[in-house]
């Protein structure tokens, strides 16, 4: 990822940190190219009726409670349906919860699954691995998140990069596990291009090195080449196999950072004030119209992260006491800047053209526990939620599955992660047969055996 301040951990014998090297060598992180989408296509792996499909992944950190937001019961007691009311929507089949207005007048363009299930521990890493890679990893086998996928069996666009996440990767909260957000084993060469940047900012940092900001230990300024970096620092370093892989992808990366079509694609200030306005100064609100953007300009994946930590901020992690977020203030602030963000994101892709060719799929890695706790809030649960597509050849204004009457299990149509996964997939033309090169040159199957699109959705 590209990452160009960040802290420093993890030397190696030559002094050098594991992060300095990761930080300039991931710049290869954009993608491969033309040739290689044209050898994944002509070997199958690529359906060519779906090269112009895109996905925008919006990861909802912290998880929804599905019982407050979209799969509301309210004939159940009232420590279970909680304090909101349902709505009608512009899709017959679908209500609502009451602080979700702008999806209710969208609903006809997106549809829900609400029994996806995993067996999972209930801690949020866990979740985030599950739902953006389909599986989970090992401490010495990371599964790559779709996004990275992608790059690898479809290239790039260029100068631009394959996948984007923004604004930033989710932070890890501790247990071990990794976050779901990197290329694995497929390698560094297909992580994520991330700005690190607040995007509720009056823009994004320009694609460009900061001046006078450090590598690690190493001060630079916004001229100088990264290549240049390396060899002052590191004795003999082109001898090293990370080297040439940087040698490799460089004129790629640098490309990318110093393109006109590339930071114009990344420049917010360029929209007018009342479009940025419909989607909200927010955070994830200009997130949501920077993904407009960079895949209006060619970028074939962008993950958006709702939020970056469950502690200390207003999440989806409605506990309900200090560090973390309770009911009132999802309503009165974390579900108002979402769902004026995705309505304004629907409807703008729809009004140009956009929304039949890019799938926009809202996941998290768990539900919430159906009985409301002490704190007035609600805990992890990963027996029961609700994930929704939009675009990219799935039909607007459906449900998927069903839950039972108070939100706990699935009571008809079980979906597992690796089936939302494969859903992704399956709509940007991917087969799902496709093995990937594992650790040794092991092949590791695309999706996990038996597993399948959700094909009601298209």
């Amino acid at each position: 990822m590209l990452d160009l301040i960040g802290p420093a951990t993890a030397r190696t014998c030559d002094g050098l940190t594991r992060r300095d090297f990761l930080q300039v060598g991931t710049l290869s992180a954009l993608g491969f190219g033309l040739p290689d989408y044209a050898r994944a296509r002509q070997e199958g792996h690529v359906r060519r009726q779906h090269d112009q499909r895109a996905c925008i992944l919006i990861f909802n950190l912290g998880a929804p409670s599905q019982l407050d937001t979209l799969d509301m019961k309210p004939q159940a007691p009232a420590e279970i349906r909680g304090p909101f009311q349902p709505i009608a929507t512009r899709a017959p089949e679908i209500e609502l919860s009451e602080i979700l207005p702008r999806h209710a007048e969208v609903a006809e363009k997106f549809s829900l699954v609400r029994s996806c299930h995993h067996s999972a521990a209930a801690v949020h890493e866990a979740g985030w691995q599950l739902l953006q890679a389909g599986r989970m990893g090992t401490a010495d086998l990371h599964a790559p998140h779709a996004g990275a996928v992608v790059s690898y069996l479809r290239g790039r666009q260029r100068p631009l990069p394959a996948h984007v996440m923004v604004p930033e990767p989710v932070r890890l909260e501790g247990g071990g596990l990794t976050n779901g957000q990197t290329a694995g084993f497929l390698g560094k060469a297909y992580e994520p291009f991330t700005l690190n940047a607040d995007s509720s900012q009056a823009d994004f940092p320009p694609l460009a090195l900061p001046p006078n900001k450090q590598i690690g230990q190493v001060r630079v300024n916004g001229r100088r080449r990264l290549r240049e970096i390396v060899d002052a620092k590191v004795r003999n370093f082109e001898t090293r196999h990370d080297a040439r892989l940087l040698d490799d992808h460089f004129q790629t990366a640098y490309q990318a950072i110093t393109s006109r079509q590339a930071r114009e694609a990344f420049a917010l200030s360029h929209e007018p004030d009342k479009v940025r306005a419909r989607y909200g100064m927010t955070r994830f609100g200009q997130s949501c119209l920077l993904a407009r953007r960079l895949i209006e300009a060619g970028v074939r994946f962008v993950t958006i992260n709702t939020f970056l930590s469950v502690f200390d901020q207003l999440t989806w992690d409605i506990h309900g006491a200090r560090p973390f977020t309770s009911i009132e203030d999802m309503q009165n602030h974390v579900a108002p800047m979402y769902d004026q963000a995705y309505g304004a994101l629907i409807e703008d892709l729809a009004d140009r053209g956009m929304l039949d060719n890019t799938m926009v799929c809202n996941l998290a890695e768990f539900g919430r526990t159906p009985k409301v706790n002490a704190n007035g809030g609600r805990d992890h649960w990963p027996e029961c939620f609700t994930v929704y597509f939009a675009g990219g050849g799935v039909q607007g204004g459906r449900v998927v599955g069903r839950s039972d009457p108070m939100g706990a299990a699935p009571a008809e149509r079980p979906v597992e992660p690796a089936e939302i996964v494969a859903t992704i997939f399956h709509s940007l033309g991917v087969d799902l047969e496709t093995q990937l090169p594992g650790p040794s040159g092991l092949p590791v199957p695309l999706i996990d055996a038996g597993r399948r699109e959700i094909h009601e959705l298209f």
